[in-house]
């Protein structure tokens, strides 16, 4: 059974940094591509970073880029998304995500994407 687990969520000042864990159990880590999604209080959710496999490409959001950094260690089976100068419009909760293809973990339907983390809630207050 795949399980996604996001760690690291919490409160933070504007201006603050957060690093967000996400670590797969159950399935071939270093086969999926991975990202880090968002949802904003009474939004959509929303990519935010993207990575391949091999960690060789990456993905941002244009609102994310240059604060943003997300990397992965594929001998410990985790992703993680490294958040700095941190806005209060980045006040989300945070899901991590896991699929073959990075095609789709990138693309816009995201009712194709094989695996979904619970999320971990980051609130950056002004």
């Amino acid at each position: 059974q795949v399980q996604l687990v996001e760690s690291g969520g919490g409160s933070v000042q504007a201006g603050g940094s957060l690093r967000l864990s996400c670590v797969a159990y159950g399935m071939t880590f270093s086969s999926h591509s991975m990202a880090w999604f968002r949802q904003p209080p009474g939004k959509e959710r929303e990519l935010v970073a993207a990575i391949t496999w091999t960690g060789s490409s990456t993905h941002y959001s244009d609102s994310v880029k240059g604060r943003f950094t997300i990397s992965r260690d594929n001998a410990r089976n985790t992703v993680y998304l490294q958040m700095n100068s941190l806005k209060p419009e980045d006040t989300a909760v945070y899901y991590c995500a896991a699929d073959l293809s990075y095609a789709v973990i990138a693309g816009r339907d995201q009712s194709r994407i094989d695996y979904w983390g619970q999320g971990t809630q980051v609130t950056v207050s002004s």
